[in-house]
């Protein structure tokens, strides 16, 4: 096992262009990334957690670096760079795609802890697999020195090949709960497997559990600089983006990217699957399958890549965060119609468990039901920065 604080060395896997510091292949790997995670996407759906190999290769790739800063060895790179490279990984797995972007976003929160605390966790190189816990939880208590933490958090995607665990609590101040996230080294939690679903079960999202632990001061910071976008650090632009112009774009990539592989695997020739026995493309049903479904797939797709582009501009104002979180919204609708429209075309043949069809439809309706892409609430944001109130 590796000890936290030590990067993880890039090692010789299926990706043949690891990732050199300060700079950002990622793009160029993802495609070799995606070849990997096909050929493992049945392991993680039956093991509940990615393969050794799937997770080497993220590394390799980069998608742990992603947004580390440059002082760090990482490239400290875009938004727009990653939702492509994303879209690209979920063709082929899900939770593949999910895990990439758990491992970079929780690496780019912990570009807002102290100084100290980025050089524990980055101190032997940039490529560290973190996991994090958005929702506040357990009981979080002052300390002399800093806090002591226990309890139960829930719902860490990749935490299985973690090195450290970004935990979210709240503290009282001025009479008011306010959010703080803690790092936590993988020597101080023990892992629950509580994660049983029916969509994106390669995620191997399960619970720590801390008993009373110390984390120092220096491990720690509220979430008003996350969510504001206020890095201090010019070195990293992709630090003085507020939370809301980016989450909801990264969190609905991996199920676009799996409605595009969907479509691709949909539409490829499959003799008589259309009506009456004639081949599908000679159906007039699975014609307008198949155009509707690749509308809307390449619909989704643009908003993302809008989203990323808007966010890797700078200086993102208010109006711009809520229309990609809308944007991001939508596209998680589309890729839901997309992936329901072609599993109800695919018969009783893409309901068998060896069907990748079946699993892009469990996958991508989970993706969608995350808080954060929930239509009705990013309306309600939308609609109130257009009118007010």
């Amino acid at each position: 096992m590796r000890k936290p604080g030590h990067g993880r060395a890039p090692k010789e896997t299926d990706v043949t262009h690891p990732v050199a510091a300060g700079t950002n292949s990622l793009l160029l790997s993802s495609a070799e990334v995606a070849e990997v995670a096909a050929r493992y996407a049945a392991d993680a759906e039956r093991d509940r957690s990615l393969p050794k190999e799937v997770v080497e290769a993220l590394l390799a790739a980069g998608f742990a670096r992603h947004f580390v800063p440059i002082r760090h060895g990482g490239p400290a790179g875009r938004f727009g760079d990653l939702i492509d490279a994303l879209l690209t990984v979920a063709e082929e797995c899900t939770s593949a795609a999910w895990c990439g972007m758990i491992f970079a976003t929780s690496a780019r929160m912990a570009g807002y802890l102290p100084e100290e605390a980025q050089r524990e966790i980055w101190d032997g190189g940039p490529d560290v697999p973190m996991a994090a816990a958005f929702v506040p939880s357990g009981d979080v208590r002052r300390d002399p020195a800093g806090w002591r933490l226990t309890g139960e958090w829930r719902f860490l995607s990749g935490v299985d090949h973690a090195d450290w665990a970004l935990l979210c609590g709240t503290m009282p101040v001025d009479g008011r709960p306010v959010r703080r996230f803690f790092a936590v080294p993988r020597r101080d939690y023990r892992i629950k497997d509580v994660w049983f679903t029916v969509g994106m079960r390669g995620t191997g999202s399960n619970a720590v559990v801390l008993d009373d632990v110390r984390v120092p001061r220096h491990r720690s910071f509220d979430d008003g600089a996350l969510m504001n976008g206020q890095g201090g650090n010019p070195e990293s632009p992709c630090h003085e983006v507020p939370l809301l112009a980016v989450a909801a774009p990264l969190f609905a990539a991996p199920a676009v990217g799996a409605a595009h592989g969907a479509l691709r695997r949909w539409s490829q020739p499959a003799g008589d699957r259309g009506g009456h026995g004639r081949p599908a493309a000679h159906d007039p049903r699975s014609r307008e399958t198949l155009t509707r479904s690749a509308a809307e797939a390449d619909i989704a797709r643009l908003l993302l890549e809008r989203a990323g582009q808007a966010a890797d501009l700078g200086a993102v104002t208010h109006g711009l965060a809520v229309r990609n979180a809308r944007d991001a919204a939508v596209a998680a609708e589309l890729a839901v119609s997309v992936v329901d429209r072609l599993f109800r075309a695919g018969g009783t043949g893409a309901q068998t468990e060896t069907n990748p069809l079946q699993r892009s439809w469990r996958d991508v309706f989970a993706v969608a039901s995350h808080a954060a892409l929930r239509f009705d609430r990013n309306s309600d944001h939308f609609a109130r920065h257009v009118w007010g109130g």
